[in-house]
């Protein structure tokens, strides 16, 4: 029996040095090694070996096996070499590569870091909150009334919970009062989220940053001064920037910002960049209830709040003319910014 094993190994061997391709090499190791292979049906046998014949038996159907093994192992990596070596044969090693794309940041991000640089410069620190809000934190604790348009389900995007996609970063400065001692100078950017609809300045997920001042003694004109000054920074010292006044639920004087936006091919426009205003006191009011506190009393403390949309910062930065070339990820447009 094992002068048969030998011979089957031998076999073996000569198949696999023959094999030329990788079909034939898995031919010839499915007739050896297979269910019904050679080496597999002298295995079976060992049942009819005598006792005293089984170990020698078996040590040589191991050696065996591991020889064919080896070999096929050998013989697999060197058809691989031929195959690479072939693959590589017509290959002009002179050739110039292809270039290799780089990427780059999107506008909203260059517009984002740049805004938060300036402000942070100006004593501003960075503050984070949920993109998935309650009313109190977006809407109650910012003496928005039940009857307020922003609270209909028309205008904002309401889970069965009864929790909400918060139309603004303002939730952000509730939660920073609610927990943070005085003075109070954050920044909030993030997405912010309503159901407009989609034009050519208005998106219904746009990214915001909001700002709030809480302190002794914060004036209209630290306000209109810290604002001035963010905008001429980011736009150049010849930007035109007005103040409207305007009426929100949570500031009081409250006033709406515009830039001119300057087109080549069109006519100056002023577009509406970001909304602000002295904090009204009954936000500090609805904030000591739940601080259960006085922290924040309205007779010794003032502050001011506002809130921009970085999608318009960069429509007039880069004379951007419809803002959904910010969404649609079309590469001729991005690869300006590259």
């Amino acid at each position: 029996m094992n002068e048969h094993v030998s011979t089957i190994q031998t076999l073996a061997l000569e198949l696999i040095a023959a094999a030329s391709d990788e079909r034939t090499l898995d031919e010839a190791r499915v007739s050896v090694l297979g269910k019904k292979g050679t080496l597999s049906l002298a295995g079976a046998a060992i049942k009819d070996v005598p006792g005293d014949q089984k170990a020698a038996f078996g040590q040589a159907l191991n050696t065996a096996r591991a020889a064919i093994t080896s070999a096929l192992e050998e013989k697999q990596n060197a058809l691989l070499e031929i195959a690479d070596r072939a693959a590589l044969s017509g290959i002009d090693l002179t050739l110039p590569a292809r270039p290799v794309p780089i990427g780059a940041l999107h506008p909203l991000t260059l517009i984002r870091d740049e805004a938060v640089q300036i402000l942070r410069r100006m004593g501003f620190a960075l503050a984070d909150g949920p993109e998935i809000e309650d009313e109190f934190h977006c809407f109650d604790a910012l003496n928005t009334p039940a009857d307020h348009p922003a609270r209909n389900e028309k205008d904002t995007f309401y889970f069965n919970s009864g929790k909400l996609l918060r139309t603004h970063t303002s939730s952000v400065q509730v939660r920073m009062m609610e927990t943070a001692t005085l003075p109070i100078r954050i920044i909030a950017p993030g997405s912010a989220y309503r159901r407009d609809e989609i034009d050519a300045t208005h998106l219904s997920v746009f990214n915001q940053l909001e700002g709030l001042y809480v302190d002794t003694d914060v004036t209209l004109p630290d306000l209109k001064g810290t604002l001035e000054y963010f905008f001429h920074e980011m736009f150049g010292t010849t930007t035109e920037v007005r103040f409207r006044p305007h009426f929100f639920p949570f500031t009081e004087p409250s006033f709406e910002i515009d830039v001119k936006l300057q087109v080549k091919g069109q006519a100056p426009r002023w577009i509406e960049v970001a909304g602000c205003g002295i904090v009204d006191p009954a936000v500090f009011e609805a904030i000591n209830a739940t601080r259960k506190d006085r922290v924040l009393d309205h007779g010794k403390v003032t502050g001011f709040a506002f809130g921009m949309g970085l999608d318009r910062l960069a429509m007039i930065r880069w004379a951007i003319k419809d803002i959904r070339l910010l969404i649609e990820n079309d590469i001729r447009f991005l690869s300006q910014f590259a």
